[in-house]
């Protein structure tokens, strides 16, 4: 029997979908001026629904990356960024932190009580 469970490796998962997030999301908002700049974005939850899916091992093999959308210009300089959207993409992604954070700890509180050690 296994420690952490499907749904514990999820979360820690999760949690570097959201912090590679968090990078792209900055460099975004560092990048607003500059001309032609393509926006980023990590989309974590596609790849790791996908992998839930398949079962616990490859929950733990899912991986991320950062991509970007050519297709998508929302300035006369070229650029793909508004920096509207992307401060507020940048709050969206910090309250989700703060939940899958909650959640991770919730469980661990759990297991501590059932190990008596709380």
């Amino acid at each position: 029997m296994e420690l952490f469970d499907t749904t514990q490796l999820s979360i820690e998962r999760a949690l570097g979908g959201v912090a590679m997030r968090q990078s792209a999301l900055a460099t975004n908002i560092a990048n607003v001026n500059t001309p032609g700049y393509q926006r980023q974005d990590v989309d974590f939850g596609s790849a790791l629904q996908s992998a839930l899916r398949d079962g616990r091992s490859e929950v733990q093999r899912v991986a991320f990356s950062i991509g970007t959308d050519p297709s998508r210009t929302v300035r006369a300089d070229g650029s793909g960024l508004d920096i509207d959207t992307e401060a507020a993409a940048l709050a969206r992604n910090g309250l989700d932190y703060e939940a899958l954070v909650r959640v991770a700890r919730a469980r661990i509180d759990i297991i501590e009580t059932a190990m008596g050690t709380r």
